[in-house]
């Protein structure tokens, strides 16, 4: 069964730096756009980051623009989410996904894999 593992979450500061990892074992990473998405308390899941299969093509919300970065490695099977200039309204669960459309979704319905997330805690 292919799965998505999300790492690197944690508790840290407004203003901090964290980068997520998530590895895709089993997957044909390659042949897979990813993306990121997150889920803050009592809030729906929203679009955070997208990266297309050759990670030429990036995407972003726009609450975190400027300050995210999404990357891939796809010999590693691993797509990144460097997180810089932290917020506390950037406090969630964020999960990673998968999707083997041709293009970057913003919708969590596109995707086909999901992880089980990471929970990313900015305080004050």
């Amino acid at each position: 069964q292919e799965q998505l593992v999300e790492s690197g979450g944690g508790l840290v500061q407004a203003g901090d730096s964290l980068t997520l990892a998530c590895g895709a074992p089993g997957l044909t990473f390659g042949t897979y756009n990813m993306g990121w998405f997150r889920q803050a308390p009592g809030k729906a899941r929203e679009f955070v980051a997208g990266i297309t299969r050759n990670g030429i093509n990036k995407f972003y919300g726009d609450s975190v623009k400027g300050r995210f970065t999404i990357s891939r490695v796809n010999t590693k099977n691993t797509v990144y989410l460097e997180m810089s200039s932290l917020k506390p309204e950037d406090t969630a669960v964020y999960y990673c996904a998968a999707d083997n459309s041709w293009v970057v979704h913003r919708t969590e319905s596109e995707y086909n894999y999901w992880g089980q997330g990471t929970q990313v805690t900015v305080s004050s």
